[in-house]
């Protein structure tokens, strides 16, 4: 929970710079890393206080809260290219349900 801009997303998902670069240079296979084992993706997941949607989910009720913060998630990890198979077409149904 961060408390930033309105205007910045409701849900950010972020990656460490020092995790990325490892990352990348794991791929690029220098520097002994193989060694180490495949390091896992770590992502961290902000969620912005200030945003007028995080404030609708905190005052929503029951199964629309759950909706609502479910959608706000998706929405973060489709931005991140994250969001794929069943969770995709599971986003897209609720989308239409929700329009």
């Amino acid at each position: 929970m961060e408390s930033l801009s309105e205007t910045e997303k409701p849900v950010l998902i972020t990656q460490s710079e020092f995790m990325r670069r490892m990352k990348e240079q794991q791929a690029a296979g220098g520097g002994g890393m193989n060694m180490m084992g495949v390091m896992p993706e770590m992502y961290n997941l902000v969620v912005n206080t200030n945003h007028p949607l995080v404030s609708k989910v905190i005052t929503a009720k029951g199964k629309n809260q759950k909706i609502l913060a479910k959608q706000a998630l998706d929405l973060a990890l489709l931005s991140h290219g994250m969001l794929k198979g069943k969770d995709l077409s599971d986003f897209v149904e609720r989308s239409f349900e929700l329009i």
